[in-house]
């Protein structure tokens, strides 16, 4: 017996399968193309290649010292002021507080947090890895070289990679990367800020080659992560928009409440039934409906015909009541109750 329950409670079990399991919560690396991935890994050996180059003191450093000792500024001293203003364009505040403005607008139209939602990201991603890197590297600028030819790595210094170059590819590649209809456009205008940015610190002389070199991977490597951050930006995007959601509900209810209780036009009102007192519904009648009475005998919500059978009913009771038999007075006529009381037909004085 014990048997045949196991096998019929086996039988009667749901059987699940792979397929049919539900969908674990939480998010998840998107899956990326195959030529996204080679750009990822390309990017990041180019970034590890000049790394050990500069590490290894090989002729990318001697190609710095060179370019240093060219000084540009003073073979084109034309270009210093207005370059000196432009460089501005790769630092990260002012950069970040006029692309956050257009991205401000989009998010307007839009209705989505997103943009600025990248922005942040990107930004993140951008000061932790070339932060990290800069803090590790410890390299001097030009202007602050001891030893010709040396590497000036480990003295203090935070470098390498330029800043600006990186700022610059990510902070204008992010025009591109939300770009809808003119992404072209946008790309090759983030390549060329990109890419004068970089050139221009190396005509102020405050960058290495090797130094603006580190610095566009290392912004390419942040716009090439940026998909794989996708799901955590929709999430927030959505909880964020549920936030505003529910405060504009809040104070849509606030604003709707007026000094008499009516809503503003356009805001969402709350109905409240009010039942009135026996006392006080009595009083609002009139006099003449207090006289009378409660009107519980009469039939309300009948059909006609219940209504005028019933109205019959009303009269023969009435006439009924009418006969009723006078006692005469001590004076020979009727008392005074029996003379307000309607005499019958054929009855003597």
């Amino acid at each position: 017996m014990r048997n045949q329950r196991n096998e019929v409670a086996l039988l009667e079990r749901p059987q699940t399968t792979r397929k049919q399991r539900p969908a674990e919560r939480g998010w998840r690396w998107l899956p990326l193309s195959r030529t996204h991935l080679v750009l990822i890994l390309s990017t990041a050996a180019f970034y590890l290649a000049v790394l050990l180059a500069v590490v290894t003191t090989s002729r990318l450093v001697a190609l710095d010292w060179w370019v240093m000792m060219f000084k540009p500024y003073q073979h084109w001293p034309g270009l210093l002021p207005f370059l000196n203003i432009y460089v501005i364009a790769g630092q990260r505040g002012p950069s970040a507080i006029v692309v956050s403005i257009w991205l401000t607008w989009r998010c307007w139209r839009t209705r989505s947090w997103r943009p600025l939602l990248v922005l942040a990201v990107s930004l993140v991603l951008l000061n932790m890895s070339v932060g990290a890197v800069k803090i590790g590297m410890g390299r001097l600028g030009p202007h602050y070289a001891h030893v010709a030819g040396s590497n000036e790595l480990f003295l203090g210094g935070g470098i390498f990679p330029s800043g600006h170059t990186a700022n610059a590819v990510v902070t204008w590649g992010i025009l591109a990367y939300l770009a809808t209809r003119w992404r072209r456009f946008g790309a090759v205008a983030a390549g060329f800020m990109g890419i004068t940015i970089g050139l221009t610190t190396l005509y102020l002389g405050t960058h290495w080659v090797s130094d603006v070199l580190a610095g566009w991977a290392a912004g390419a490597l942040v716009l090439l992560a940026l998909p794989l951050f996708e799901p955590v930006i929709v999430s927030a995007d959505d909880r964020m928009q549920a936030a505003w959601a529910d405060r504009a509900a809040i104070w849509a209810r606030l604003r709707g409440r007026g000094p008499a209780g009516a809503a503003r036009p356009g805001t969402p009102s709350v109905v409240r039934a009010t039942v009135p007192a026996p006392a006080a519904a009595d009083r609002r009648q009139p006099a003449k409906a207090r006289r009378k009475g409660s009107s519980a005998g009469k039939p309300k919500g009948l059909p006609p015909k219940a209504k005028a059978s019933a109205k019959t009913a009303v009269k023969v009771s009435a006439k009924a009541s009418t006969k009723v038999s006078v006692k005469p007075s001590a004076k020979g006529g009727p008392s005074r109750a029996g003379a307000r009381t309607p005499q019958p037909r054929g009855a003597a004085g």
